[in-house]
């Protein structure tokens, strides 16, 4: 599933979380975060908003963006675990977060009983032959 978003000055912050009752394990992984039209030259500095093994809320910048010299910045699906707040906690943006979110059941990820090769199975390979001189 594709995630976007996006952050100005009259909407500073969005979470994204799943459901509490949902047993899936989610993912969601940040792809690039951009100005666009209508951007200041200003500094937009982006923070991703989540929790340490401790339960304390954390804030992380994750881009400082600027039109004149840094507009756009891929994250290479900078992996998250939801629940997760994009802040814009300076600037006035407008700033386009996109990315993408799987989800994968539990029940999908057990491969166990999946180990059982048999000969079968296996693909022969040709036998290694000496080079021609």
């Amino acid at each position: 599933l594709l995630l976007g978003c996006e952050l100005t000055a009259s909407t500073k912050s969005y979470t994204f979380q799943v459901d509490e009752e949902d047993d899936s394990d989610h993912i969601l992984a940040l792809s690039v975060v951009c100005l666009t039209d209508g951007a200041k030259d200003e500094c937009n500095v982006v923070e991703v908003v989540g929790r340490n093994h401790e339960n304390q809320e954390i804030a992380v910048p994750v881009a400082n963006l600027k039109l004149s010299c840094q507009p756009l910045l891929s994250l290479d699906n900078f992996k998250l675990q939801p629940p997760v707040t994009f802040r814009l906690a300076a600037g006035s943006g407008p700033v386009h977060l996109a990315g993408w979110h799987r989800i994968m059941h539990r029940e999908d990820a057990s491969f166990e009983g999946d180990n059982d090769f048999s000969e079968e199975d296996e693909e022969e390979l040709p036998p290694i032959m000496p080079a021609k001189k």
